[in-house]
This record gives C-alpha cells, structure tokens and sequence, in this order.
C-alpha cells in the first residue's frame, strides 16, 4: 500500500481557498478572465490535489461542475484557481455556468491531504471520508468525498458508480489491471451561496 503525505489546512487556510474558488469563478463567469491568486497564505504553495464543486441551491439542486485532481503538479493556489474555472466551464457538466447562475451556486473546496492506492478498498473506505478515483484499461474517474454520504450509498455502491462514470464495468475495481486510489481530503464549503464556510467532518 503506497501512500503520499500532503498539507492539512487550518480553518483560515479552508475559507480563503472557498473565496479564492468563487472569486475564480466570477471572474472567468463576468469577464472571460483568470483569477490570479494574489499573495497567498503559505499553505497554498504546497503541491497537493484539490477539487472544486459547483451545486446550484435552484430546484432541488444539482451539479453544476467539478473538476481537480487528486495529485498535483503546481502550487495548490494556483490549481484552486484552474479547478474552479475548470469546473464553470463547458468541459465539466456540458454546459458553461452564468452569470445570473452565480448568486445560486454554492461553492466547495477538497483539499487532498494524502492518497493511498489499495489492494482492498472495501477494508480501507471510510465513507465521508475518502475520495475515490479509479484508472484502468485506458480509463479513469473520480468521485468527490461527500457524494456517499449525501446519496446513501454504500461502498459497494461507491465504488461501482466510479467505475460506470470511468465507462468501466460494474465490479471492475476488484480486477487486477483496474487500480483504486483513495484520497483522504479536507471539505470546505459555504453554508449558502456567498455565505459564511464550514468544515465538514
């Protein structure tokens, strides 16, 4: 079992990467323009994954865009800003956010403190807690930390919608040239749109 270590934000660190997030959105959403993260506190120049999700409060709720990775490359300012404007484009949900949108959107941020690629997920999912991706046979996906919990699902269930949203067959994440990596992330959200943000346990 191989695994990475990464950063652990504090609750200032959490809600300044929320804003960092919105603030990336509106600016591409407005102005066709990228956010530059500024001077950034000094967790966000750790090279750590992260992810960006976009759910709009109208309705009933939906997904409006996500978008990240689960190792990163750059400094995690930096890619809070590119997930964020990945995640309101058209790449992500099929259609690009609005700008009447974003008062409804309601923003979160996961911040990947560390992965573990497993031979026995089942045994090591905490559900609330851990991210999946999965990659094998020339295909990947992932699924945000929140999504069991939010949908009732067992990990089971978990881990064969990953596998369906990669276009794998239901069960491939028990076959030898399918691997399954959790990642274990910090949850930031706004309570409602352009409001206060919380931790989620």
């Amino acid at each position: 079992m191989a695994q990475a270590q990464a950063v652990t934000l504090s609750y200032e660190d959490g809600t300044r990467a929320v804003e960092l997030a919105r603030e990336s959105v509106e600016s591409y959403v407005i102005n066709g323009q990228r956010e530059q993260p500024g001077s950034m506190r000094e967790a966000f120049y750790a090279r750590t994954g992260v992810f960006v999700r976009l759910t709009s409060t109208r309705g009933r709720g939906r997904l409006r865009g996500c978008d990240g990775a689960y190792e990163g490359s750059d400094q995690l300012g930096h890619l809070i800003v590119d997930s964020a404007i990945s995640a309101a484009s058209d790449t992500s949900c099929g259609s690009e956010v609005e700008a009447p949108e974003l008062p409804n959107l309601q923003i979160s941020v996961c911040v990947v403190r560390d992965t573990t690629l497993t031979d026995d997920p089942i045994a090591d999912i905490e559900l609330g807690t851990h991210g999946v991706a999965i990659e094998g046979r020339g295909k990947q996906a992932w699924m945000y930390p929140t999504l069991p919990c939010e949908n009732d699902w067992s990990s089971f269930e978990y881990l064969d919608r990953t596998c369906r949203k990669a276009g794998l067959p239901k069960g491939a994440w028990e076959d030898d040239d399918v691997s399954v990596t959790l990642f274990d992330g910090q949850v930031f959200r706004e309570r409602e749109p352009e409001g206060t943000v919380e931790e989620l346990d």
